[in-house]
């Protein structure tokens, strides 16, 4: 027997004979990443353990002296579950003594595949589940942990997904285009051997650790010793001990490797025949050995942010860059209804003191500022949470987009005279708000014009807040300002000097027609928000919205017509008018959106194509897809878009779905795969932050060759942009 078996007995003992009776320092919970469920779906739980401070439990291969958690389930017929996926654990080392553990919360993903012959209601799912929980001493711990999921005609992803996504984030990925080979190169004694691994050269990566699953047959030990090679660690050293009359063929693992250039790391998992040449590891998948999907707990982040900060420029250029890129925001489509209100703001304003256009102005800028510090908090918030932020990912928020194109609504049927600004300080405020006048006016035209522009990137703006996303708080609220500053800066210049807004005509008649014309962009604005936000509720969105938005519309014109214009019965009208609202609200809303709780995307397999413009094809995007594509001889071009993202609407129409693009696709064997961001997807949030972009869109050209990395465009495409792109992958391709 092993030391790592007697020092598994040892603590075990040890910790039997000080905690017994003692209630458990870990609590377990079942997460699950849907609601309702769909027969012939499946589902991702998580066994979550929340473990007290200084306690741990233990990895798949716990080490010297360590038993893994286990999980049995039960299930009813036609449940049927996965195989455990393990998230990266650290490694330890006391008194010579190596382990793999978890501190603080862990959890373990398995997914429950449901057969299509599903007719019950409801599907109830427990498990017992047994684990180690250790500090001085190890203390073996059991539990009944118990959920239930409905079954249903469609998906529903829960408020757990996002969490279970983070965590999913942590398992290792099987090993893509990884060479390397393993072999014995020294006895030590019979029954122990050293075991080598390692890197082809030219791989651009160099050896970290290699953390061995368990085995029955042998033991590989915990401590590792590296090799250099030219200078590059690219051999790796362990000690195995073997308990069969025969030495073992094949081991698996994961390997953690990192770039020449960085000290992230990366962890893969391998099976990997011994005695063999440079061989590409098997059991892969989508993943490429320099992908930059890190493994959070093990990263650097102050070695990252130092190595970020020296390639990109540091602070002041990218402050520059922030500044600039909110600037051109405002020639931007997503803000032009916003200057329609500026428009007729500084129209309004003309009749006003300089003094008090200047006030006006600085309001403006105000409400722009706020605004950003706001999206800075949701930002640090989200991080520290655990989850990748992005650029415009309120607009992913269901909520966010109901609130959102209600208010756009009410803006334009404000500007429509469906109803306006009367006595009471309620209504006048939220009138005033809507018309943009006056102080508040000038404030919410600062708020709505934040909120239009994050959907859109602009020149400048993409590195800059990638290096922001990188940086602590401070940083984070710092460069956010900037891009508040640029942004708000042509509106205050122009408040400063009221001079340069002589141009204008003077107040009269015409205002009352120019006010109403300046609302059709904003209804076109809640037209595109409109159908944005129904995605989000399946197939009752469509009708569903556009009954929410009529109902509310009737309101307003009850309110307008017969309580702010009307003479008789104004309390009969006003009651129909909240009638309506409360109609709009609890039927529509709560009923039959049940908009606190939406579909969101459609569940099902990844593959298939969709029909673009000018014959285009385009096929759904994964990692798998595009890397078949490449050994196939193919260039592929990437466009991860979004349908609330406008910048990514004008590409496509301008610069990618035309004839030229398409013949020249032909002409060199190109594919053509759309990554669609429009709901939050943590493997798009992937391809963001490895290519240092915070937001849609982005737009990938790979060539052939699997060690070339893909040209990255501009957020502003032009036809020759994207053609001369696709040359030089063609280009490559045939050397």
């Amino acid at each position: 027997m092993s030391h790592r078996f007697a020092g598994l007995i040892l603590l075990i003992s040890l910790g039997l004979c000080s905690w017994k009776g003692r209630a458990a320092e870990t609590k377990v919970s079942l997460l699950f990443d849907k609601t309702v469920a769909a027969a012939g779906e499946q589902i991702l739980v998580g066994v979550r353990f929340e473990l007290r401070e200084d306690w741990h439990t233990y990895w798949r291969y716990g080490g010297d002296a360590a038993q893994p958690p286990s999980i049995r389930w039960k299930l009813p017929e036609g449940a049927v579950p996965g195989e455990i996926q393990w998230p990266l654990p650290i490694k330890e080392e006391k008194s010579g003594l190596y382990s793999y553990a978890y501190h603080d919360e862990l959890i373990l993903l398995t997914t429950i595949r449901l057969d299509e012959s599903l007719t019950f209601d409801r599907l109830d799912i427990s498990a017992e589940v047994a684990w180690l929980e250790c500090r001085e001493a190890c203390v073996p711990r059991n539990a009944t942990v118990h959920g239930k999921v409905s079954i249903g005609e469609k998906g529903r992803t829960s408020d757990e997904a996002s969490i279970l996504a983070t965590w999913n984030k942590k398992v290792p990925p099987p090993a893509e285009n990884l060479r390397l080979k393993g072999n014995w190169t020294r006895n030590i004694a019979e029954d122990e051997r050293q075991l080598t691994l390692e890197l082809a050269p030219g791989q651009g990566i160099i050896w970290k650790d290699f953390y061995p699953f368990e085995n029955d047959a042998f033991e590989i030990g915990g401590k590792t010793l590296l090799k250099a090679s030219a200078e590059k660690p690219l051999q790796l050293d362990k000690t195995m001990l073997n308990w069969e009359e025969t030495w073992p063929t094949k081991i698996e693992g994961i390997v953690l490797i990192a770039l020449e250039e960085g000290s992230e790391i990366m962890a893969r998992e391998i099976s990997l025949e011994l005695g063999k040449d440079f061989a590409q590891a098997s059991n892969q998948s989508s993943a490429d050995p320099t992908d930059s999907r890190i493994i959070e707990t093990i990263a650097s982040n102050t070695d990252t942010a130092a190595t970020d900060n020296e390639d990109q420029g540091g602070y002041p250029r990218m402050m520059l860059f922030a500044f600039l890129g909110g600037f051109i925001l405002n020639f931007m489509p997503c803000v032009l209804p916003v200057i329609s209100l500026k428009i007729l703001g500084f129209v309004h304003q003309s009749r006003e003191m300089p003094r008090r256009i200047f006030q006006l102005g600085l309001l403006y800028g105000m409400g722009v500022l706020c605004s950003f510090w706001i999206l800075a908090g949701l930002v640090i918030s989200v991080q520290s949470a655990g989850r990748m932020a992005n650029w415009g990912m309120q607009f992913q928020n269901p909520q966010f987009l109901v609130l959102m194109t209600l208010l756009v609504t009410l803006v334009a049927l404000n500007f429509f005279g469906v109803f306006e600004v009367s006595g009471g300080s309620l209504t006048g405020r939220a009138a005033t708000l809507a018309s943009g006048e006056g102080s508040m006016g000038a404030f919410f035209n600062g708020v709505l014009a934040t909120v239009l522009a994050t959907p859109c990137t602009a020149p400048f703006l993409g590195p800059a807040l990638g290096f922001a996303f990188t940086q602590p708080p401070s940083g984070i609220i710092l460069m956010f300002s900037t891009v508040a500053m640029g942004l708000a800066l042509p509106y205050v210049l122009l408040s400063w000097n009221p001079a340069w807004l002589r141009i204008l005509p003077k107040p009269g008649a015409w205002m009352e027609h120019f006010k109403v014309f300046m609302g059709f962009p904003m209804l076109a604005t809640s037209i595109w928000l409109y159908t944005v936000t129904s995605l989000h509720f399946g197939e009752k969105g469509n009708l569903g919205m556009g009954v929410f938005l009529i109902t509310v519309a009737l309101s307003a014109w009850i309110y307008g017509t017969f309580v702010q214009r009307g003479r008789k019965r104004r309390g009969l009208a006003l009651i129909l008018s909240l009638m309506c609202l409360a109609l709009a609200y609890g039927w529509v809303l709560e009923k039959e959106l049940d908009w606190r709780h939406p579909v969101g995307p459609q569940t099902g397999t990844t593959e298939g194509t969709s029909p673009g413009r000018n014959g285009f094809v385009w096929h759904s995007w994964s990692e798998t897809a595009v890397q078949k594509a490449r050994s196939e001889g193919k260039v592929v071009l990437v466009d991860f878009t979004a349908d609330w993202c406008w910048n990514c609407k004008i590409n496509k129409r301008s610069s990618i779905e035309i004839a030229a693009v398409r013949e020249k696709l032909k002409e060199i064997n190109g594919i053509t795969f759309k990554g669609d961001y429009t709901f939050y997807d943590p493997a798009i949030t992937e391809q963001l932050k490895r290519h240092h972009r915070v937001g849609v869109p982005l737009v990938l050209i790979f060539t052939p060759e699997q060690t070339q990395e893909p040209i990255l465009l501009p957020e502003l495409l032009t036809p020759k942009i994207v053609l001369d792109a696709l040359e030089q992958a063609a280009g490559v391709a045939g050397r």
